[in-house]
């Protein structure tokens, strides 16, 4: 028997006319929780594993285990992927969660399509490990696939220390495949990363899931992104960032600017009339009229990341270029999040 919360959504044949293809979809899920404002979704879909044809990203192919992300980042770049369900208030993003079904089976077949050095990336859209996945487990499936598989190219994007409960399993992938675990930690002040990611683990927690996984011989890093301006790009902001990857034995560390697109904007902006508010006409002056900040910025942090690379030692333990894998006018961090 249906639940209440389900009995109160549409049936398929109550589904809104005119809906087609991922709208319709996600018209049709059942709910399958409510709770702290946040509801969850099934969502049926035809494939997991969807082709990236944009020549500058440095991955082939993509896998977002869920669509919505809980942790409600301010800056989030992907709350325009919920328009695709017709869904156009920003909030539903972090409170409309759609849990893709039939994960591994799609994926198994999925992966006849990919070729040998195509790079797989999880998590360019929301993250894998969101508090969804505590209960339903669709990245695990994932994961568990994977490991039944060799010469893969995998990259993990997440921000949450849940991904410790996969280690046992990331280093089984990790036997015949390659496999990184990219860790995003924006700031290592608790107090401003909870102001600009409110739902999202502490960093402290991050940093510490990062020193676990790499004693379990799972190749893990830092993405410092986005960097915000006026908010996360003093130097002393980043060099802490640096500075406590180096501590935990993280393989590398980089760092880009904020990408605001209007989506983004709308969630954004408003956020900084409350919280920053002297930094008001100066964001709306940056990105009046474009997403991206000018190469100037852009150069600036990618000049101070690298000194304070070299500070910490990172070249001396073999860091990993991610540059060198997506050659681009935007730095591979970056797009790795697109």
């Amino acid at each position: 028997m249906r639940s209440a919360a389900a009995r109160s959504l549409p049936l398929i044949e109550e589904t809104p006319p005119g809906l087609v293809g991922i709208a319709r979809l996600a018209a049709m899920g059942e709910s399958i929780r409510e709770g702290h404002d946040v509801e969850y979704f099934t969502l049926p879909v035809k494939s997991l594993l969807n082709r990236c044809n944009v020549a500058r990203m440095p991955f082939t192919w993509t896998i977002n285990p869920y669509r919505g992300c809980e942790f409600a980042c301010r800056y989030c770049y992907a709350r325009y992927t919920h328009e695709f369900m017709e869904l156009r208030n920003g909030i539903d993003f972090e409170r409309k969660i759609y849990v893709k079904q039939q994960a591994a089976l799609l994926l198994r077949r999925d992966l006849k399509k990919v070729k040998p050095g195509e790079e797989i990336a999880i998590g360019t859209a929301t993250d894998p490990y969101q508090p969804a996945e505590r209960r339903y487990e669709i990245t695990r499936a994932v994961l568990e696939e994977f490991s039944q598989h060799r010469g893969l190219d995998i990259g993990i994007v997440t921000k949450s220390n849940l991904v410790l409960r996969d280690t046992d399993l990331l280093r089984r992938v990790s036997e015949h495949n390659t496999l990184f675990v990219n860790m995003t930690i924006t700031t290592v002040d608790t107090q401003l990363a909870r102001s600009l990611e409110p739902r999202a683990p502490r960093p402290d927690l991050r940093l510490e899931a990062l020193r676990r996984l790499i004693e379990a011989g799972v190749q893990v890093g830092v993405i410092c992104a986005p960097v915000v301006p006026g908010i996360t790009d003093t130097r002393a902001n980043l060099e802490a960032v640096v500075r406590a990857t180096a501590e935990a034995g993280g393989r590398y560390v980089y760092a880009n600017p904020l990408f605001l697109k209007p989506c983004s904007a709308a969630i954004f902006l408003p956020f900084l009339e409350m919280e920053f508010p002297h930094l008001v006409q100066d964001y709306r002056k940056r990105y009046e009229s474009r997403a991206f900040l000018p190469n100037s910025y852009r150069k600036q942090i990618s000049e101070l990341m690298a000194g304070l690379r070299k500070k910490y030692g990172f070249a001396s333990r073999g860091e990993i270029s991610m540059e060198k894998k997506a050659p681009s006018p935007y730095p591979a961090e970056q797009l790795a999040l697109f």
